[in-house]
């Protein structure tokens, strides 16, 4: 073993109340949503969009990638137990999330979103909730670390992890570091964008940035990642560098259609929109 490897045995319990245990993978779900609701919301305020159409926002993305997580594992990953099996789908407690699978599920959320809430282009609430979804990413990686699950393969560089709680004796990748480093760098490149660049005046800009960044880091760590399942051993490719590689030729096409338009310039009263209520009285702002 390599004297300057990192013993890992971090229990992935926070607290128990009772019989109700929280654990550091759903707090670290939590945090992300409730973080990514405030900086969407100062989005809203930015360009005075109405503050009602959040909580439908919110609801919409929690539902979609959590059913999205749920059904690409299902689907992408173990097919033949879950077709033999159908009841222990709805057994989200006992893990099994893809990222892919949520990724397709928000996307399909924001697009109903769009047609049937903001009316507005697909692009319009896109760009926005790409951002704070790089900072969810990141942390959702943390919570899997506090899991000792979806680690690499071993290796001798000094920063190499023992999961202890997954009997491993070896210093493993700690692809789940990998991962999370990448999510937070762009999380802050994408703020930065946003908020001194104005690159939501370039529809699809930041959605390409998102897709192309996370999924070719995604499909470069994998290199050194473990596989999910047995039936990858014999890839060329594993499964999530093959569901990789749409995500990267939309991000792709998405930065140049952005690119080769005219930049698209809206007014930003730094507020959120006025409403009128059903008796015709205007609403206060409560943000």
């Amino acid at each position: 073993m390599n004297l300057l490897s990192i013993i890992w045995n971090a229990s992935p319990d926070l607290f128990s109340i009772g019989p109700v245990t929280v654990r550091w993978y759903g707090l670290m779900f939590a945090l992300g949503f409730g973080l990514g609701y405030w900086i969407v919301a100062r989005m809203f305020r930015h360009e005075g969009a109405p503050e009602r159409w959040l909580g439908t926002l919110l609801i919409y993305l929690i539902v979609a990638t959590v059913l999205g997580a749920r059904l690409g594992h299902v689907l992408f990953y173990e097919w033949n137990h879950y077709s033999a099996h159908p009841e222990e789908i709805l057994k989200i407690w006992e893990g099994g999330l893809a990222s892919h699978g949520g990724a397709i599920g928000c996307i399909i959320a924001l697009y109903i979103f769009s047609r049937c809430v903001s009316k507005k282009p697909l692009s319009w609430v896109m760009d926005k909730v790409v951002v704070p979804v790089a900072l969810v990413a990141g942390l959702i990686r943390l919570g899997n670390l506090m899991n000792s699950e979806i680690y690499g393969h071993q290796t001798d560089l000094p920063w190499g992890f023992v999961f202890v709680r997954d009997e491993q004796t070896l210093p493993m990748h700690p692809t789940q570091i990998y991962e999370a480093l990448a999510y937070f760098v762009l999380f802050a490149i994408l703020m930065w964008m946003y908020w001194k660049r104005n690159a939501e005046e370039r529809p699809y800009l930041l959605t390409g940035v998102f897709l192309t960044w996370v999924f070719t880091a995604r499909f470069l760590i994998e290199f050194v990642k473990n596989d999910q399942e047995a039936w990858e051993a014999d890839m060329a490719l594993n499964m999530g560098q093959w569901l990789s590689i749409p995500f990267i030729c939309i991000g792709v096409a998405c930065i140049a259609h952005a690119l080769s338009r005219k930049r698209q310039h809206w007014t930003f009263p730094d507020r959120f929109a006025t409403e009128t209520s059903s008796k015709g009285k205007k609403s206060r702002n409560r943000f």
